[in-house]
């Protein structure tokens, strides 16, 4: 195979890989990196420190300036635009300009405006004319300006209550990955009110070392987003409701959390994130472990690297 230029293109690069197709009055600089197989289609612009991943696709009227990383399997739609200095001036220029990087498989919206800096995880989906200030979860849909998540790619919805009335270990299609899966939680309700109450050494999967709960989450913010490599947890939301993501590297779930009488095992090594708090939500968790910085796993690549590594 070879690079293919359109006659009215320009690519001054020596580093293209095989198949790949840049279209007319396109202008690649020197000291780009282009995989292969990758569709740069017409008035596309790409600068010297960029480096673009293989199978990428970037429609008409992109501009890919110095800092850019797009990995493989990339769609950049029709006039999205990144940015690469946060404070802009004519005629002045940074001495190194932050790296805005765009993870494999992601997608990025027609008109959309990705600020300098920004990560956007795995397979995240940012929406049409999306302005995005601050870094996208793997998976993540988001949309708006500025942007925000509405929901997560790749993962199947689970309501909670459905999955509570038909036990878990009899359903295999509802199995939640990593060894994940819904519990009871007892409640009794009467005139004077309602109680949840929770036997630590028999009701749940571990004797807690540790609780806490989590309020006053505006609706737009996403927390957890990370992976324990030892502990584990049962989430269980006090009031209002909340959406956790259940994901084991290969797999993810959805899950909406809305009463307390049920609540979510989540053991070591799995990736958890939970949004759409609603606005009186409380979020109760119990931890098998203490508090431990280093039991932490805060990088989605990481992650994805140590579970193959355990695999």
């Amino acid at each position: 195979m070879s690079v293919f230029v359109h006659p009215s293109g320009i690519c001054e690069s020596e580093q293209v890989g095989d198949g790949t197709r840049i279209w007319a009055f396109a202008h690649v600089l020197p000291g780009a990196r282009i995989g292969a197989d990758c569709n740069i289609n017409d008035h596309v612009f790409i600068e010297n420190d960029v480096v673009v991943g293989d199978r990428v696709t970037v429609k008409s009227g992109v501009q890919l300036w110095d800092g850019m990383r797009l990995g493989d399997d990339v769609f950049v739609g029709p006039n999205a635009t990144f940015t690469n200095d946060p404070f802009p001036r004519s005629k002045q220029y940074l001495a190194e300009y932050p790296q805005t990087v765009v993870g494999p498989g992601a997608s990025i919206g027609a008109n959309a405006v990705v600020l300098p800096g920004v990560r956007i995880g795995r397979r995240a989906m940012v929406g049409a004319g999306a302005v995005v200030v601050r870094d996208v979860p793997a998976h993540a849909i988001v949309v708006g300006s500025p942007a925000r998540i509405v929901g997560y790619a790749d993962s199947a919805p689970s309501p909670a209550a459905e999955l509570v009335e038909q036990p878990l270990a009899t359903e295999p299609e509802d199995v939640l990955p990593g060894g994940a899966r819904l519990i009871p939680v007892q409640t009794a309700s009467d005139l004077r009110g309602s109680l949840a109450a929770v036997e630590l050494e028999s009701a749940l999967p571990f004797v807690p070392r540790r609780f806490f709960a989590v309020f006053g989450v505006p609706s737009k913010e996403v927390r957890g987003e990370h992976a324990h490599r030892e502990c584990a947890q049962v989430l269980v939301c006090l009031q209002g409701s909340v959406h956790s993501i259940v994901d084991d590297g290969t797999h993810r779930r959805e899950v909406r959390l809305g009463s307390p009488d049920v609540a979510l095992y989540m053991p070591p090594m799995l990736w958890g994130t939970q949004y759409r708090y609603s606005e009186d939500a409380v979020l109760g968790v119990f931890a098998s472990h203490s508090y431990d910085a280093d039991d932490y796993i805060r990088e989605y690549e990481q992650f994805l690297a140590e579970v193959s590594r355990s695999g």
